[in-house]
């Protein structure tokens, strides 16, 4: 995988030569939207720092995507070519590769960004260069601008059903909460919006507890004797909301492990955690926590069954670190991503952003989740479906619950 650095090399990768190497940044910058030659679409996933194992796997599959599309003839005519960086969780080294491969590499679209706080690093530079930045995650919502395509659910379409599932009698009638997260813009909104809906059902503050982390942290054997402090006092049965992300996810898991405390004792809704998450820990202790997202492995559904096919595929042909085996909700956003973009740029006759965004009302397909998601012209989110899953020996997601159909988005909330 190619990277872009602070000191401004830039990569391009096209999607009909995968595998074949890194290309050196060209001495003369070419604009994509030439009206010849291939059109550039730009990666901001990092590859290294405490996002790196699960982050870095979306480079890979929006190369796939790419390769995809330029396998049934490209997008009006032109082959898709990806510029692929690594930020490297740095989240202004977002905004500064963002800028330069908009302005010059002239990518057509940017995909990329996993936490809030790098998204919220590349919003202003894709506002200020009209560019469209296609963002894969689920996140707090409390945002709408006409330069980003909101991929995944916020809260009101993932958080609130997977809480309401816990203090239900099919969940374990949850009554209090231990809610711990990094210290940034998403675990912080989040559990504001949820202590706002706690309330409105009738919680009063001793139900919940609030612990922020930083960025990396890893020590988490102190937080997990809060936790069964806090388990141990009364007023009903108790959980944990965790919203610590990247390599947190598993050092939390393991520290949980570790002290013996179940998921039959108290249940974990992890808002981040996904199967990659799991990858090389022993997951018996760990077996029935949970987690929500518009996308499991578990997706009895053909398109699932294709999808996972393309990827062990793809792995195994382009040498691809990451296990072949192993496919993850943002994975399936950001490969939704690329192909609303190329949809949009069909029907607009366009690759330039205004057409483009014009055309994404309408646009729907059936995706590996095996919901039909859509797009309206209201806004530019995304409707799809939600999962709550538990974890099960095998490091995967049984599902537990899935919605209905896809409940519309609801960008702000009406809770915090």
């Amino acid at each position: 995988m190619a990277r872009l650095t602070r000191r401004s090399f830039v990569t391009g990768t096209s999607a009909l030569a995968l595998g074949s190497g890194i290309l050196p940044m060209p001495g003369i910058l070419r604009r994509a939207r030439a009206q010849d030659g291939p059109v550039k679409i730009g990666c901001l996933f990092s590859s290294s720092g405490t996002m790196a194992n699960i982050e870095g796997r979306l480079n890979d599959v929006v190369k796939m995507a790419a390769a995809e599309l330029n396998a049934a003839g490209g997008v009006l005519g032109r082959e898709v070519e990806v510029m692929v960086s690594d930020p490297a969780s740095d989240w202004p080294l977002y905004a500064q590769i963002g800028r330069q491969m908009l302005q010059q590499e002239g990518v057509a679209s940017l995909f990329g960004c996993w936490t809030s706080v790098s998204r919220k690093s590349v919003l202003p530079v894709v506002e200020q260069n009209n560019g469209l930045l296609f963002y894969p995650l689920h996140f707090e919502g409390d945002e709408n601008s006409e330069n980003v395509v909101y991929l995944n659910s916020p809260p009101a379409s993932s958080v609130l059903p997977a809480v309401d599932y816990l203090m239900s009698d099919d969940g374990v009638a949850a009554k209090r909460f231990f809610m711990l997260g990094s210290d940034y813009v998403w675990p912080r909104t989040i559990n504001k919006q949820l202590k706002g809906y706690f309330e409105s059902l009738g919680f009063d503050s001793s139900s919940w507890r609030e612990e922020y982390v930083p960025f990396g942290f890893s020590n988490f054997q102190s937080l997990v004797q809060e936790i069964r402090r806090f388990a141990d006092e009364p007023g009903g049965q108790p959980v944990v909301i965790l919203t610590v992300v990247g390599s947190s996810i598993p050092d939390f898991f393991r520290e949980f492990a570790n002290q013996g405390i179940m998921a039959t004792d108290i249940p974990v809704l992890g808002l981040d955690a996904l199967e990659a998450d799991f990858e090389g820990l022993n997951t018996e202790e760990l077996v029935g926590h949970l987690n929500c997202w518009a996308y499991l492995q578990a997706v009895d559904a053909p398109e699932n069954e294709t999808f996972m096919k393309n990827w062990a595929d793809y792995v195994g042909a382009n040498n691809v670190p990451y296990p072949p085996n192993v496919v993850i909700d943002p994975m399936v956003s950001a490969y939704d991503g690329v192909k609303f973009w190329a949809m949009a740029a069909e029907k607009a006759g366009s690759f330039d952003v205004p057409e483009v965004r014009s055309a994404f009302g309408g646009l729907s397909f059936s995706d590996p989740s095996g919901y039909n998601i859509s797009m309206t012209s209201e806004n530019n989110y995304v409707s799809r479906g939600v999962f709550i899953g538990s974890l099960n020996y095998d490091s995967a997601f049984d599902i537990l619950w899935q919605s209905e159909g896809t409940p519309k988005p609801v960008p702000f909330s009406e809770f915090g």
